[in-house]
């Protein structure tokens, strides 16, 4: 089973009840304030040639869809290579394998020949990275925030939760935001985490995701959306936060870690780097892009006032907007009583709905799942088409690298495709904590030519060797269907899994899901 680790779940408190209770006596009611920073923006534009070069041909909004492995990587490294100026990278989750230290590696590098970097990442996952990135944060061209930051910086999960239970309310919201600004020239959107499972290097395991790689004028709107964050009085600079004492070691630690023989891009020359961007961009799609991005907090994140449905609201639009069809991709579905009501709605104006989301077997958080289980009914009696992905899918060599044969394939894509004239990508899940707990962000672009693409780049997710058709059978009973069968129960990939997946369906949880 894939690491549950992704999306931020705090169903797994309930395991360490005992502890909480003695850490809320211990701990009392210590709490992190806000900091109050001095304003920094991203630079303008740069004029460095190689831009230039490329403006030559094209200064209107471009995009291109980063659907499969290893070019998803290989044009996130190519764009940190061709930094001049400025690098603003913001995500949720970075994990220091393979691909995060190739990341990271670059990262470095640019920053060593003069470009400032910063970085903008949510706290979740950072447990025990502390002293790693106040090495960083040394360096003279790096600089890192944490969003949202736990005030105890435990260096175990469960632990720093625990030492941090007092203020609950306000660590329950996460910044699941992805977005890579290069030179405010051209930028990288969707729902890829920095960690190998996100592009296909996992041993084990890997996800089946989609972001977009875009230039243009839409680009200085990404740069002033980081900037809302960055500048936001809960992104707290790494220094702020810990005590640990660093030294080089930890930088060479991760410069010594990288895998030589990752089958990945490699640095190439300033003239080939050029003609790969005048390849990329000269096959690139054209249209009018908006961009859709929940406003950060100004005050404590718990508050009401506070809630992050601006992406959520955008998207119920979109299910109003539509004439035709809406094809959701969703990792992780947990309808809310207000989505549901709209997909039955547009099914009622004539609009097919289809959906893909993960199985039992291919979604690696089984509670996400136990809700998602919830909705099958109503969303079937509602007219939408349900779908399932198999994680053993056939088409999963798409997504990961060699050898697949004992790999797992699950979703992590977040996509709307409406009609046929535009797409969103993003990184919002259709679920209570994509839309109203975590911030959001992702691109709405009308342009048929990419709408053209996607359905294109997804047309085998829905085919019946790559997932389950869910359909009710002569008794109204749900059945799972494929090309290699017919099943009257969940295709789970184990007896237990099952009875995990029923227990949490009955637990009361959903809205923090």
């Amino acid at each position: 089973m894939m690491r549950q680790r992704d999306l931020y779940k705090p169903y797994w408190l309930v395991k360490v009840a005992v502890l909480l209770v003695l850490v809320i006596v211990l701990v009392g009611c210590a709490v992190l304030t806000s900091v109050d920073l001095p304003t920094a923006r991203t630079p303008p534009p740069s004029q460095a040639l190689v831009w230039d070069a490329l403006d030559a041909d094209h200064q209107d909004d471009w995009f291109v869809l980063l659907n499969e492995v290893p070019e998803a990587l290989a044009w996130r490294l190519r764009a940190i290579d061709t930094a001049t100026e400025s690098i603003d990278l913001q995500t949720f989750l970075w994990t220091f394998d393979r691909t995060g230290s190739l990341v990271l590696d670059r990262l470095i590098a640019a920053a060593d020949r003069g470009v400032r970097v910063k970085l903008l990442i949510d706290d979740t996952f950072l447990a025990g990275e502390d002293s790693l990135f106040l090495e960083l944060h040394h360096h003279p061209n790096i600089q890192h925030r944490v969003f949202n930051p736990f005030k105890r910086r435990a260096s175990e999960g469960v632990t720093r939760w625990a030492l941090n239970l007092a203020e609950f309310d306000r660590l329950d919201h996460r910044m699941h935001n992805k977005a890579m600004v290069i030179d405010n020239r051209v930028a990288i959107v969707g729902g890829r985490n920095l960690a190998d499972e996100y592009f296909g290097l996992h041993g084990a395991a890997n996800f089946r995701d989609m972001e977009l790689i875009v230039g243009g004028p839409i680009v200085r709107q990404l740069a002033q959306t980081f900037d809302d964050y960055w500048n936001d009085d809960w992104s707290v600079p790494i220094d702020r936060l810990s005590h640990i004492k660093t030294s080089p070691a930890d930088l060479a630690r991760i410069r010594q870690g990288i895998d030589p023989d990752t089958p990945v891009y490699a640095p190439e020359s300033e003239s080939r780097r050029l003609q790969h961007w005048r390849e990329l961009i000269a096959g690139s799609r054209r249209g009018r892009a908006t961009l859709l991005a929940d406003q950060p907090p100004r005050d404590n994140p718990a508050l009401p006032q506070e809630a992050p449905t601006q992406v959520a609201d955008a998207i119920v639009n979109m299910f109003d907007d539509a004439r035709d069809e809406v094809v959701i991709v969703s990792a992780y579905l947990i309808p809310t009583e207000r989505l549901e009501s709209i997909v039955g709605q547009a099914v009622e104006r004539g609009v097919r709905v289809r959906i893909l989301t993960n199985s039992i077997s291919s979604n690696n958080h089984v509670i996400a799942h136990s809700a998602y289980r919830n909705h099958i009914n109503s969303l079937l009696s509602n007219g939408a088409e349900l779908h399932e992905v198999k994680s053993d899918a056939e088409s999963r060599h798409l997504y990961m690298l060699s050898p697949i044969e004992t790999k797992a394939l699950g979703l992590h894509a977040k996509a709307l495709i409406i009609d046929d004239d535009s797409v969103f990508i993003g990184s919002a899940n259709l679920d209570p904590r994509s839309l109203r707990i975590n911030t959001e962000m992702g691109l709405l672009v009308d342009s048929p030519a990419l709408n053209a693409d996607m359905r294109e780049a997804i047309r085998p997710d829905f085919d019946m060797a790559n997932a389950w058709r869910l359909e009710f059978d002569e008794g109204g009973e749900v059945v799972w269907v494929s090309d290699d069968g017919r099943l009257a129960v969940q295709p789970a990939t184990s007896f237990m899994q099952r009875i995990e997946d029923w227990f949490f369906s009955h637990l009361p949880i959903e809205a923090e899901l």
